[in-house]
């Protein structure tokens, strides 16, 4: 046997036994990606497991203890070779191998998780029910078992109940702290109009999201209100909703343990008709965001073929992660309170964000019970609906339909044209759809974490996996490990991909003047906005300056009115629509809605090759029709 002389020299030692030297060799855990050892022996885990931070970060020297048993590794394969046949004779104990990135896939995966030496051993902890559990504020589990079993234990308190729980009042913690906003005012021309915006702000200081769509609207009617001082009385009515409605909604989940909510919905305007505008299920949503919902909603049934009144609401419930019936008991709480302000000739509820199908008939089902009558039907696809059948797609299809409305002005053709997408909902992957049908080269997708860019466009069969990945709840990441030449960046916005044209189809503000400015960079000549104010103000400067053209999207939105009227329709109601039938009646009033804009715009003296021809043109086409009704009917 070799040994260690204290002068560094190698020695022999017959005394020792040969097979003291194997057994002194401690499992070695190799670098990231090698094989481990799981099989643990009890009470003799690895000592620099707990001296080894779980999530990632700069790898540590080896130990001096580490270095020594690489020594004696190195030992045992300079034995001669009859000393290597014994040793390979003697029996060993039979260990389980596996290939596997055990603490990378930890810190990626299990960002709650960490360790910790409680009573002398090292144990996992969750840091999310350690400060956010109720009942659950020991560890999830201790350092029993092998590593194999570490790692079931992860997972299966990743997928508790009690876990979500604590990340949803994590998440609600970080949501109730209020951090005030700097308001960005633009510069106008009019003290007219600057005097309007002025007493909003004295109004609604704090309603950072409404005060920005105002800005938006007032800055687009400044030559308006500059012509006719009537126009500024007007302004003042349009700009108080007509109704507010705050509420609670108190809900039971699945565990027998009581929340509550708080449930909105603002009726903005009916000078033109009736209401109709969206119910959006979001963490963040507040009054501010109903309003400027509702006032947007408001402008774009007034510029669609249809006359309506707008309105919006929802509730700050989210319903990630929530059970069918969580969901439904959630959505029959909120009706039996806001019932009472829905009717076909008063308001109607359509979708909108973290609201779809399964929402909805919930919805219209406690609607019906409470109503008595299946009367105020609502627009959206439902289950008694037999006859729109493009209702779903109606929003994106006509967001494309516009942009080539848009090229065409320009003597372009959308085949070929590369265009970035954003968002992962319904409304971005019908967008995706319908690119592909058209000729157009689709490249990106994003989700709050990241974006996906596949440089080969994407195709009807790849559309088709990213909805599996949707409804399987998997990540767009695995996206790219199916397609080679896709990647997904993490914390990042799809903004700086080379693109003609883009459209966001996120949620307001996605778009900052960095953004704005990579856009510009990218080469980017058209923004069709597919949310409600996907810009900041900011960034609109600068795409203006730069001479992108951006079609709102109370315009380039229109689809979806369109689509909800057409379902309300008696005559549609007692024949159905086939899909091409649909798509031309949507692109009719598309068109409409198109010219309505630029002839508005170029009434006013912007030209139709303006940038701002489009955005200033739909917003001044839609106020003078509401003004010409609230004008009409005298001060009410």
């Amino acid at each position: 046997m070799l040994m260690l002389l204290p002068g560094g020299e190698l020695g022999m030692n017959p005394s020792m036994d040969d097979m003291n030297l194997i057994q002194a060799q401690r499992h070695l855990v190799r670098d990231i990606g090698e094989e481990i050892d799981l099989e643990i022996g009890p009470g003799d885990d690895d000592p620099s497991f707990a001296n080894t931070p779980l999530l990632g970060g700069p790898s540590e020297e080896p130990s001096v203890e580490e270095q020594d048993e690489s020594k004696q590794m190195s030992m045992v394969s300079q034995l001669p070779n009859a000393d290597q046949d014994i040793l390979k004779a003697q029996p060993a104990k039979r260990k389980k191998k596996v290939v596997k990135r055990w603490r990378e896939e930890w810190a990626d995966t299990y960002k709650w998780a960490y360790v910790d030496v409680k009573e002398g051993t090292a144990r996992i902890f969750c840091s999310v029910c350690k400060e956010y559990g109720r009942k659950h504020r020991r560890n999830p589990y201790g350092n029993e078992g092998s590593r194999n079993m570490q790692m079931s234990a992860l997972e299966e308190h990743n997928n508790s109940l009690l876990h979500k729980e604590a990340l949803r009042l994590q998440t609600a913690s970080k949501d109730k702290v209020v951090v005030d906003k700097p308001i960005y005012v633009k510069a106008l021309m009019s003290k007219t109009a600057g005097s309007i915006i002025e007493a909003a702000l004295k109004r609604d200081p704090h309603e950072v999201e409404y005060i920005q769509s105002i800005q938006e609207a007032v800055h687009a009617l400044e030559r308006v209100i500059a012509k006719n001082s009537h126009y500024v009385s007007i302004m003042e009515r349009l700009l108080e909703p007509e109704r507010m409605i705050v509420f609670r909604v108190p809900w039971v989940d699945d565990r027998g343990e009581t929340h509550v909510n708080r449930g909105f919905r603002v009726q903005f305007n009916q000078a033109l008709g009736p209401c109709r505008g969206g119910i959006r299920f979001h963490p963040k949503m507040n009054l501010s965001v109903a309003k400027f919902l509702g006032f947007q909603q408001t402008l774009k049934n007034a510029l669609s073929p249809y006359k309506l009144g707008g309105a919006a609401g929802g509730t700050d419930f989210d319903p990630k992660g929530k059970s069918d019936n969580e969901i439904m008991r959630f959505c029959q709480s909120f009706m039996n309170e806001i019932y009472r302000y829905f009717g076909t000739d008063k308001d109607l509820p359509s979708e909108e964000m973290g609201v779809g199908i399964r929402e909805m008939g919930y919805l219209f089902g406690q609607y019906r019970r409470l109503a008595g009558n299946f009367q105020g039907s609502f627009t959206g696809p439902r289950i008694f609906w037999s006859g729109s059948s493009l209702r779903t797609e109606a929003t994106a299809y006509g967001l494309v339909f516009f942009s080539r409305l848009i090229l065409a002005e320009l003597n372009k053709d959308i085949k070929g044209l590369r265009c970035v997408v954003s968002g992962f909902g319904k409304i971005a992957m019908h967008v995706l759809e319908k690119l592909v049908a058209v000729g157009a080269l689709p490249i990106t997708v994003s989700d709050s974490k990241g974006y996906l860019v596949d440089e080969d466009g994407f195709d009807y069969m790849k559309i088709s996996f990213l909805r599996d990945l949707k409804a399987q709840q998997r990540s767009l990441r695995d996206y790219s490990k199916t397609y080679a030449r896709s990647k997904y960046y993490d914390e990042a916005k799809p903004w700086n991909e080379r693109c003609d044209v883009a459209i966001p189809c996120g949620s307001q503000n996605e778009i900052d003047q960095a953004d704005a400015i990579n856009l510009v960079n990218s080469g980017c000549r058209i923004l069709v906005e597919g949310s409600n104010m996907p810009c900041t103000p900011e960034a609109v400067d600068v795409l203006k300056k730069a001479n992108v053209i951006i079609a709102p999207a109370m315009a380039a939105g229109a689809g979806g009115v369109v689509a909800g009227e057409i379902e309300l329709n008696h005559e549609c109601n007692v024949m159905h629509w086939s899909p091409e039938d649909f798509e031309s009646k949507l692109q009719e009033a598309m068109k409409q809605t198109f010219n309505r804009a630029l002839k508005a715009a170029n009434d006013f003296g912007y030209q139709k090759e303006s940038p701002e021809a489009l955005l200033h043109g739909a917003v001044i086409s839609a106020f003078l029709a509401i003004a010409q009704a609230m004008t009409d009917q005298g001060c009410v």
